[in-house]
Formats: C-alpha cells, structure tokens, sequence
C-alpha cells in the first residue's frame, strides 16, 4: 500500500510515543562491579561541577543531591530555583515519592524487632481491618507487603477509586471488593497497596498517626528535621512539569496525608543521614541483621524489603508523582550513598541520569557529558505542529482525493481511511499502552497529563487532524456524482 504523507507523520508519531511512555517506567540505573584496586575517591568540587553541568544542561527547575561514603557526607548541594525564585539548596524539602517505601519497610521492620508486628505472620491476624472479596487475602505475610510478593498488583484492584480515600482507614476499607492477581508468596509485582496497607499496620501495631510514627522512631533518631509526610509540617518547594522544554509551575493533586507508599518530604541534606544509616554506619534503627533482611531480595523478584537489589550488591529505589522525582542509591560494599531529588517531571528523567553519572565518579570514571532533552522536545513540537498542518492540508485536498478515487478498489479506498483513525484509537487506549509498557503499573489520564503532557498533546493534535481529514474525505465521497462511485 502507497504510504501517504499522513501515514509516514503516524510511524513518527508512534515512535516518539514510545519514547515518551517507556520514559515513564521506573528503571535502575546500570553498574558494574569495581576493579580489585580501590578508585580514586571523588571529590566534593568533581560532583559540584557534574551537577551544575547537568542541571544547566537538562533545564529542570530545581535540583538537589546528595553523596555520602561511610559516615562522612561528601557532597550535599542544590541547584536552581523553586517556583518563587527561592535558590534550591541541599535544605530544600522536596516530595520523593516512591522512595518512601524504603522508610515505610523500615518502620514495619523497628515495631517487627519491638515485637509489635509478626513479620511472617497474616496480616489480616495482625490488621483484621483488612478484607477482600478474595479469600487468599488470609495468606498474606507482612513481608510479603514489603517485598512485594503479596499478589496485589495494579490490575487487580481499583487504583481509581483508591485515589479517592480520605484516609488510611478508608483507604483499606475500599480494598472489599478487590481481588490478588496470584497467590501470595509467587509473584512480584510492584505495586502501591503493598505499602499503604503496610502503614496502616504501622498505625495499627504502635498506636500513634504514620507520620508521626516516622517523626519520634526514624526522623528523629536520625536528626532529619526537615522531614515530614505533611506538606502542613514541612511544605514541599513548588513542583513544575515541562512543556516542549517550558517548565510550567504546576500544583501536585492532593491526596490523603503521610502515605506509606509516597507520602515523605524531605531534603538532601536529610537523605545524607539517611544513606549513612541504610550503609550501617548511623545509629542503627534496626539491628544489622534488620538491615541486612531489608536490602535481601524475596527470592522471588528482585525487590527486598523496600528496595530494589542488583546483582553487584547495590540497592536502589526511584520515585515519581506528579512533579517530582527522586532516586536514593547505595553501594554496602563501598559505604557509598547517593540521593538526588528535582521538583520538575517530563519525558526524560535527570534523577536517573544524575545518578548514572554521580555512581560513575564514585568509581573513579567519567561520566557521560551532561546532555539535555531540547531534541527530543523540538521534535515532539514539530511532530504537534506537523499533524495540525497536514490536517489542513489534508481537509481541504478531500475533494480532490474523493476525485482520484473514481474507479478504485473499495477496499483500497477503505484502507486510506482506516489509517486516519489510527491515532484516535491510540490515544484512546494510551492509559493501557503505558499500562503494558511499564509492566503492569497503572497510569490514569491525570497521571499522564503531568508525566507525558507533551506525547499527548501531540497524539491529541495528531488524532483531531486524522479525524478532521476522515471526515472530509467521507463527506467528499458521499457528494460524488452517483456514477462516478469506485
């Protein structure tokens, strides 16, 4: 079939949305074990300089970061500017998402070593508030919560309505009438409810709010004061997303306070602190064989609890909502520790890339040359403005297209027109193609309109210029003289 200059814009237009949506999965970043002599140790002026190349390059409003080794901070700086002008500094609280799990499992793991939560146990033994339609809900561990093997996942419950809770209580309530995708114990599968419920056990099992839980047995102990899970307590700097490479302020959807699953604000100044004690060299909130369980992988997956584990022995998570991004690192090997955290979202991810960069100079490498995203958007903007353009061109050539039709194939001219829907019908179903390109996790049109503002404007403009041109051209044929039908 001739492709025609609609067609060729639609492979451009899919390939780029493919870019945009797998940019949304969360990914580690990449390593390779060290060579037997110890690399020369980076210097605090290396990862200045790394850092303010990247955040110039990348654009992003606001950067921060941390790297500590052993006991010792390294280096701790911020780069940029909230949406007040306000210079962005190691001390800047920020939103770190997914990244709390690993506090979450932490406080799950201080009352398991109090005595106050069985951590092979049932759940619903220990939180019996917690009921589903599905009976193998009995047979959840809490470390299944907290290593994800649960057989909870996106796809079998209602991540919508759950949006919807006020609070914990609610939260888990609305839980009735949703199902496990497995059994229990047999599949990982990240997954948010793992650890919102976790919280709620916290609540449950000490007597005290989930925050505040945090704040007296983690924040505390470990002089994290600027840390909360309430933007009333420590308020977050203003998020962006970007545009193309405009970053627009934008405010973050509200939901139910001090999440277990991603509710932390905190600082790099704070995670500083908190890399030293997950690398065993803070006070010690948990016992090292606590620590040792909580960065050891299920067996199943390769998730522990509230990390995610690498076969060179490094730990990691990473984190986003709606305008922030995050990512903490560390190496038990080296004593190494890396936490950046950013107030802007969009298709690329400098957290990871910083990360990529900051693990290399810890191994006394170079990392790659700070790049930035400005192709990627000039060609997200001239793929927008291309299918307005050939929608025009496209709606007032319907006539003459209808013409050249004359003695054609119905099937040939039905073709030509089935190709104009096409981009219709992906951006109808692109909350389930970013479902399946991330492996399961679920992305609701709110998400994707912070995430991947600009792929869906695109596929929105390319979609209305597909439709607009579907129109004329049936509207064109319909007026043909009735002899001159194909």
């Amino acid at each position: 079939m001739e492709r025609t200059p609609l067609t060729r814009h639609l492979t451009a237009v899919l390939l780029a949305l493919g870019i945009a949506t797998a940019g949304l999965a969360t990914t580690a970043a990449g390593a390779h074990a060290a060579g037997p002599n110890p690399p020369a140790a980076p210097t605090p002026e290396a990862i200045d300089t790394y850092l303010a190349d990247l955040h110039q390059a990348s654009g992003v409003p606001g950067l921060s970061a941390v790297v500590t080794h052993d006991d010792q901070v390294v280096h701790a700086a911020g780069y940029g500017h909230d949406a007040n002008g306000s210079p962005v500094t190691a001390d800047t609280p920020m939103r770190i998402a997914s990244v709390t799990k690993s506090f979450t499992a932490t406080a799950v793991l201080i009352l398991a070593e109090d005595g106050r939560i069985d951590l092979d146990g049932r759940v619903t033994d220990q939180l019996p508030e917690l009921r589903m339609v599905d009976p193998r809900v009995d047979e959840i561990t809490v470390r299944q919560l907290l290593d994800q093997t649960s057989g909870l996942a996106d796809t079998s419950v209602d991540v919508a309505d759950l949006a919807e809770a006020t609070s914990r209580t609610d939260y888990v309530a609305r839980l009735h009438d949703d199902t496990l995708a497995t059994d229990p114990g047999t599949t990982y599968a990240y997954c948010n409810v793992n650890f919102d419920v976790a919280a709620r056990l916290v609540e449950v099992a000490s007597g005290q709010s989930f925050g505040d839980f945090l704040a007296e047995r983690v924040f505390g102990p470990l002089g994290m004061s600027g840390s909360a899970t309430r933007d009333d307590v420590v308020r977050p700097a203003d998020g962006y997303t970007s545009l193309f490479g405009w970053w627009i302020p934008r405010e973050e959807p509200r939901w139910f306070d001090d999440t277990g699953s991603a509710g932390v604000i905190t600082t790099a100044a704070d995670m500083g602190r908190w890399l030293i004690d997950q690398t065993g060299h803070g006070p010690a909130l948990v016992s090292p064989a606590g620590l040792e369980a909580m960065h050891t992988p299920s067996g199943v997956g390769d998730y522990g609890l509230g990390w995610h584990t690498e076969d060179d022995g490094t730990r990691w998570h990473s984190g986003f909502v709606m305008t922030y991004r995050a990512v903490e690192w560390i190496d038990p090997a080296t004593g190494y520790g890396i936490a950046v955290l950013t107030n802007g979202t969009g298709l690329t991810d400098v957290t990871r890339t910083a990360l990529d960069g900051l693990i290399a100079l810890t191994r006394g490498e170079d990392p790659e040359p700070a790049a930035g995203t400005r192709p990627l958007d000039l060609g997200l903007a001239a793929a927008l403005l291309g299918s307005g353009a050939l929608g025009v061109v496209g709606v007032r050539r319907a006539p003459r297209w209808a013409t050249r039709r004359v003695g054609r194939a119905r099937w040939a001219t039905g073709l030509r027109l089935v190709w104009l829907a096409l981009p219709a019908l992906v951006l109808v179903l692109l909350p389930a193609l970013a479902t399946f390109l991330t492996g399961g996790r679920t992305f609701p049109w709110p998400s994707l309109l912070y995430l991947g503002l600009p792929a869906v404007l695109m596929l929105l403009v390319a979609a209305l210029a597909g439709l607009a041109v579907l129109g004329s051209r049936l509207r064109a044929l319909l007026r043909r003289p009735v002899g001159s039908a194909a």
